[in-house]
């Protein structure tokens, strides 16, 4: 197969496209978070300890059931190289480039095991010193051993629900990525399983699945001999238990090399698909129950089961309540700031939107005025949940403006979703980092609009509230002054909007929502959104009760050596060898400037202030350089592997010595200005993005940061 895409003609897509992706995406949320405490486990292990698993286990062993996990982040980052390339061209090079833009170095996406263990690791190491895709990837180059293990089979999902009824389009997208870091049988493997999902929007006909997914692998593979042999012993044992113990006997992993083979876990894979009977809880059961990477396969499985049934996969009679735990939430851990939080039904639009792009198809117009909270989709609450001991919230149709999030009052309530890392992350299990920020900011204006439903007791008022992190990592709500007042009987839609005031230091918001006085009945929650920019300072607490938090600092994206907090000041970063880059906010971030005081040059260059950061290689900053000639300062944009200098000027900067730099974009112009000198350019590329800081071999301080519009 070619480790390119050819450009393809429009085609039509199924008139339940969105519908079926957002089944595909919480189908793979709900396979990873319900594998992954265990992941790793022998089913000996898992039938002593837990027994068949029928449902959720993290709290029985007390962990979080939305966590940090490379299933979820590397199959959700790795696909938006459809955004940041020509997705109709878009092969195994330019995948790679994505890696690079994504993943914070021994932080993000996957597990850092070390050259030669950790497949994803070896890979990004063999890109990151230059090595391109697909050779970063290939048995050449890293060995059999490392290029088969599982992970090429992991990400595949998204490509897939990016092709909807194409196999073949998702054949070649899944193998072009695959071979970013994978070769051989793992790739096999993930081309045959995209396939079957990209086919899953227009079967469900489970051995027309299997047998659409074998026309895109060599009939001589190990993974096509494997289907055919776990297909004929389940027709054989009819009894999932009985043929389990046959994979183990002939593929298990103490037949192959390496610490999680592809093999041995796509054999539970296809086992599991052929038992379920069409049944995504029967499914979820046995690829669970059956133990190795329970995690990936159960994500795999998970999200094909769900594409195939649409949303009836979790509303089956008799079926448990697989979507309530997990509340429509996601963790996207990269270098996407405002990508990390996030939720099934944001995920589902933008794939849609990337497979309408392959389609040749304008994207979804924004739901609700593009409010980023709108529950259209079915049962979709965002990640909204009760914070008070009465009451409930769920997704609903009202009947007077459609699909929205009803709030059942028993007395007052309060009801948020989660907007930065969410304060389950101090007992998340620590192999995968967070990296994130929040999503919403001092000076952002947020926008609610509620309805009171026929059956309220009594009149309620309804506000935003906030709950923000401070000093020991306590959090305190904010409400706004003004409030909406909801009464019996009146059918109006209420608007509520509200400026979010300061907040000490840049402390971050951990929630936001609305809280309401106390009565009995209901209340429609339609819409939640923000928009505008930034209007915040960002200063280091040190002292109480503005200490230092682990969610102050959690708010930065860290590719760096070193990020500290020393008085006096805000940030001290240092980068070993090579460029680093800090980076906070989001894209919604558009027009906006950045005054930084006491910016010190301690060692080292480049340099300087980032705006508009799209990852850790997509950027543009104001940067003091040197060469042989002298020293300077530069516009600079960062175009993956590329430093394109827009504008430049002599400065004679010096180490130790505090500058005052401002850094503004404003539509396509990009100005700088620092000690008296003014530069400006002009570039359209990136229209929205974070504030960072990027060092190079070195490290430098920063006093107070100021982050204001520029309208």
């Amino acid at each position: 197969m070619p480790s390119s895409v050819a450009t393809t003609p429009a085609v039509t897509l199924p008139p339940d496209y969105l519908e079926r992706t957002y089944a595909g995406v919480l189908g793979k949320l709900i396979g990873v978070y319900l594998g992954r405490p265990f992941e790793g486990w022998t089913h000996q292990r898992i039938m002593a300890e837990l027994g068949p698993i029928k449902y959720y286990v993290h709290e029985q062993l007390n962990v979080p059931c939305v966590v940090t996990d490379d299933d979820v982040s590397g199959t959700f980052a790795f696909v938006r190289a459809l955004e940041e390339h020509d997705a109709h061209s878009l092969g195994s090079l330019e995948i790679g480039k994505t890696w690079l833009n994504q993943v914070v170095e021994h932080k993000s996406v996957f597990w850092w095991g070390g050259r030669g263990l950790s497949t994803e690791h070896t890979a990004f190491l063999n890109l990151k010193q230059g090595i391109p895709a697909p050779d970063s990837g290939s048995i050449k180059t890293n060995g059999q051993t490392v290029a088969e293990q599982i992970g090429a089979q992991i990400f595949i999902d998204g490509w897939a629900m990016a092709c909807p009824g194409r196999p073949e389009l998702a054949a070649s997208l899944a193998e072009a990525a695959g071979r970013v870091s994978h070769d051989g049988e793992s790739v096999h493997a993930a081309v045959l399983w995209a396939a079957m999902e990209a086919e899953a929007y227009v079967s469900s006909d489970v051995d027309h699945l299997i047998n659409t997914g074998l026309k895109f692998i060599p009939r001589d593979s190990l993974i096509a001999s494997i289907v055919a042999d776990v297909r004929a012993w389940v027709k054989d044992d009819r009894d999932w238990v009985a043929t389990r113990q046959r994979i183990e006997d002939t593929y298990g992993y103490d037949k192959f090399p390496g610490h999680c083979h592809v093999v041995p876990n796509h054999c539970i894979m296809v086992m599991s698909l052929l038992y379920a009977e069409n049944d995504f809880t029967r499914s979820m059961e046995i690829v669970n129950t059956s133990g190795w990477d329970t995690d990936c396969n159960s994500g795999n499985v998970g999200c094909l089961m769900a594409i195939m049934l649409g949303m009836d996969a979790f509303d089956r009679p008799g079926a448990p309540d697989w979507r309530g735990p997990i509340g429509d939430r996601a963790i996207i851990s990269s270098a996407d700031n405002g990508y990390s939080i996030n939720s099934a039904a944001r995920i589902a639009t933008d794939i849609v939107n990337m497979g309408r792009c392959l389609a040749r198809k304008a994207p979804l117009p924004p739901a609700k005025d593009g409010a980023q909270f709108h529950f259209t989709l079915p049962g979709s609450t965002q990640g909204f949940r009760v914070r008070s001991s009465k009451g409930s919230a769920y997704q609903a149709v009202d009947t007077k403006r459609g699909p929205a999030l009803c709030l059942e009052l028993d007395g007052p309530i309060e009801v948020t979703t989660p907007i930065s890392a969410p304060k389950e992350y101090l007992s998340m299990p620590t192999t995968y980092f967070l990296s994130s920020s929040p999503l919403v900011y001092p000076g952002q204006r947020l926008r609610v609009a509620l309805r009171a439903g026929a059956d309220l007791s009594q009149p309620v008022e309804a506000r935003i509230r906030l709950q923000v992190f401070y000093a020991d990592n306590n959090i305190v709500p904010v409400d706004s002054e003004d409030f909406v007042l909801l009464t019996p009987g009146d059918d109006e839609l209420h608007v509520l909007e509200w400026t979010i005031p300061q907040i000490a230091h840049g402390y971050p918001i951990a929630e936001a929502g609305v809280v309401t006085t106390g009565s009995s009945g209901t209340v429609w929650l339609d819409s939640f959104g923000w928009s505008g920019q930034p209007d915040l300072t960002i200063s280091r607490p040190n002292s109480a009760p503005h200490a230092a938090s682990t969610f102050w600092d959690l708010q930065w994206v860290q590719n760096v050596s070193g990020f500290f907090a020393f008085p006096p000041t805000t940030l001290l970063i240092a980068q070993d060898i090579g460029e680093g880059l800090v980076s906070y906010g989001t894209r919604d971030w558009t027009d906006y400037r950045v005054t930084v005081s006491d910016f010190v040059m301690k060692l080292g260059s480049p340099a300087g202030v980032t705006i508009r950061v799209r990852g850790l290689r997509r950027w543009y900053a104001l940067l003091f350089s040197e060469s042989t000639e002298g020293k300077y300062v530069s516009l600079v944009k960062a175009l993956d592997e590329q430093r394109i200098e827009l504008a430049t000027a002599e400065f004679q900067w010096t180490l130790d010595s505090p500058y005052e730099i401002s850094l503004a974009a404003n539509g396509p112009t990009i100005t700088g200005s620092v000690g008296g000198v003014t530069l400006t350019a002009t570039d359209e590329q990136y229209v929205g993005g974070a504030m960072g800081f990027v060092v190079t071999s070195g490290s430098l301080a920063t006093g107070t940061i100021r982050i204001q519009s520029c309208k």
